[in-house]
């Protein structure tokens, strides 16, 4: 550590201040004048990102919540500190990786899963190349790495014991409940409206549909943590308190697919517990089939063609619910209109693609007027709505096989994991994540949020608790026998 204090870290200081004040004056540009700042303190945030790495993922992992979208320029955006942090971690992961090869873990290389996931890097890295615009496709598959390191890699080695894993999931629950419990004193004042919710949950959240998604999934880690926690321990008391904030927060966040996520969360205990698990997934994809097909037959997908002067925005809950019963609800005609042309960009590109970060760009003109609704000038720049769909007409059959297969994968892992441990600790976990996956996956089949900060994140660690309990699995089976 450079002794700062010295004469000559003294003179050079001054030197470098007084240069950064000529150039403000001359350019004038204030920013200029927090060079000598950055002087003074990269030396600290050096030795804290070398030498404290495992902090720095603690850190990460209390500020996904907090994080927020940072717009830097008309075309580029991040968010803020949190994707920072984790293009930091992976730097410094990569580093360690090579220069001491040994340090990564043995049975991430031999995990199938970690398999498949290589598989979707490549492919995906072959359809950016393939696709419309490369550049943005190399973007999201650089974007993938720092969420792939810091969220499945590292896991492997900063979550080595019970203690740690629960230390994760209170990192990720306390600033949540947080978040929730503001949320609804802010909402208060608005009557609990459910037309100016939106206007309670910033700056953390871009929209109530991501807030009430983060919401969804995290209540399965205050559940498990709550069974987990012996009853003498006062964090009991305060984690049932979360959880009750959590669902009176769910409910005033008025997202229909998070309620829907929360249902659904609630039948997979069940079908977990009966290990229904592989049967479901088969008479699902079985389904969502034959519904595409017969969609595709005859144009029968224009029956549900919307009538554009009725689909509106209705600002009374119970409106907006009967509208979307009736199909005339704005949103859903919106995403049907999404569907349609997602759909159409797949006929055009089966294989390939149309490249990863492409749909925005391309789906216009494969869309069908018939469809179009008053918002459909998407002025937010989203996507189709589906992340299985936008995984197919970017990245083709080979991206949404690849992509199913992993999703899938997860979940049968857990359930196995679930019922192998004898360990409770370990099986809780394995069903807790089991839970927030099937949660994430309604959440993504009426959005796409895994390449987001918050929802990518909870995704991308569940990848990595699983190659961690898979690993702890094994050894206790080796133990026993």
């Amino acid at each position: 550590m450079p002794k700062l204090f010295s004469y000559q870290s003294k003179l050079i200081a001054s030197i470098v201040f007084m240069l950064s004040l000529v150039l403000a004056i001359v350019l004038k540009e204030p920013a200029i004048l927090l060079i000598p700042f950055a002087w003074l303190l990269f030396p600290f945030a050096f030795d804290y990102c070398v030498n404290k790495t495992e902090q720095l993922f603690w850190l990460l992992i209390l500020l996904i919540p907090l994080s927020t979208e940072l717009q830097i320029t008309s075309s580029l955006g991040l968010d803020f500190p949190d994707e920072p942090i984790m293009l930091l971690l992976t730097g410094l992961a990569v580093l360690k990786f090579l220069h001491q090869p040994t340090s990564f873990p043995k049975y991430v290389k031999s995990s199938p899963l970690f398999f498949v996931v290589v598989l979707m890097m490549a492919w995906s890295f072959l359809s950016a190349s393939y696709g419309t615009n490369p550049m943005l496709g190399y973007k999201f598959f650089l974007a993938r790495v720092w969420y792939i390191v810091p969220f499945v890699i590292l896991p492997q080695i900063l979550l080595d014991s019970q203690a740690r894993i629960s230390k994760m999931a209170f990192y990720l629950l306390v600033p949540m409940f947080l978040l929730a419990l503001q949320t609804l004193i802010r909402h208060s004042f608005y009557g609990f409206s459910f037309e100016l919710v939106k206007k309670t949950i910033t700056p953390f959240f871009r929209n109530h549909v991501t807030y009430s998604a983060m919401l969804v999934c995290l209540l399965p880690v205050a559940w498990i943590m709550y069974q987990l926690t012996p009853a003498e321990n006062s964090k009991k008391f305060w984690i049932k308190r979360g959880m009750i904030v959590g669902l009176i927060a769910l409910v005033f966040a008025y997202s229909r697919g998070a309620w829907l996520a929360l249902l659904v969360g609630v039948g997979m205990y069940y079908v977990i517990q009966q290990r229904w698990l592989k049967q479901l997934l088969i008479g699902a994809v079985a389904m969502l089939l034959s519904i595409t097909l017969w969609l595709a037959t005859d144009y029968n997908y224009m029956r549900f063609a919307p009538d554009h002067d009725r689909t509106i925005f209705h600002t009374n809950i119970k409106e907006h619910l009967a509208a979307t019963v009736a199909l005339k609800d704005v949103s859903n005609a919106e995403r049907f209109y999404r569907w349609v042309a997602g759909f159409n960009m797949f006929v055009e590109r089966p294989i390939t693609g149309f490249g990863p970060n492409s749909f925005y760009s391309q789906y216009k003109t494969y869309t069908v007027n018939r469809f179009q609704t008053w918002v459909s000038d998407n002025p937010e720049h989203s996507t189709v709505h589906n992340y299985f769909l936008l995984t197919l007409c970017e990245q083709g059959i080979p991206g949404l096989v690849l992509f199913c297969a992993l999703y899938f994968g997860m979940l049968l892992k857990a359930q196995s994991l679930y019922h192998q441990f004898q360990n409770q600790f370990f099986s809780k976990v394995a069903l807790c994540i089991a839970l927030v996956l099937s949660m994430l996956g309604v959440i993504n089949f009426m959005s796409d949020m895994i390449e987001t900060d918050k929802l990518g994140s909870l995704f991308w660690l569940c990848l990595g608790l699983l190659l961690l309990l898979d690993n702890k699995s094994k050894v206790e089976q080796s133990l026993i026998a």
